[in-house]
């Protein structure tokens, strides 16, 4: 079994974070091509308080007129985000993944600091090798390879 932290290099090049004062613009800046999927979006103390995606911002930005194309960016985020944490297991992430539909998920420390984002396909690469690592073991135990 596997835990976050062992894509936690990854994670961090994902991670982009702006202040809960920040403008809308800037979060759409910011996720303008492919590096960003979602902006982390914190409180003074760096704390994480909800996130904004692409499809925030495309919802947002469609609908706006005057000075609401200009609102901040914690007028738009979700707060009610599912995030994980380095210490927790790979399984246990990949199963909010799959029971909330998520591409993407933030990785905090203790305090709710952002830390990394990870990404599904990334979960799930590492899970797939581990358990082809297991199935190399099973069949080298099989065929004897290496034991005497």
């Amino acid at each position: 079994m596997t835990k976050v932290e062992r894509l936690l290099t990854t994670a961090q090049g994902r991670l982009a974070v702006i202040n809960s004062n920040a403008l809308l613009i800037d979060a759409a800046r910011l996720l303008n091509g492919p590096k960003f999927n979602l902006v982390i979006v914190c409180d003074d103390g760096g704390r994480m308080i909800g996130i904004i995606t692409k499809t925030d911002v495309v919802g947002h930005i469609s609908q706006c007129t005057g000075c609401s194309c200009t609102m901040a960016a914690s007028n738009v985020m979700t707060t009610k985000v599912a995030f994980c944490r380095p210490e927790d297991w790979l399984n246990d992430v990949w199963s909010t993944i799959k029971q909330r539909n998520l591409k993407n998920v933030p990785v905090v420390d203790q305090v709710s600091k952002p830390i990394g984002v990870l990404n599904a396909r990334d979960v799930l690469q590492s899970l797939l090798d581990d358990v082809e690592y297991e199935e190399q073991l099973l069949r080298d135990y099989v065929m004897c390879v290496g034991y005497r």
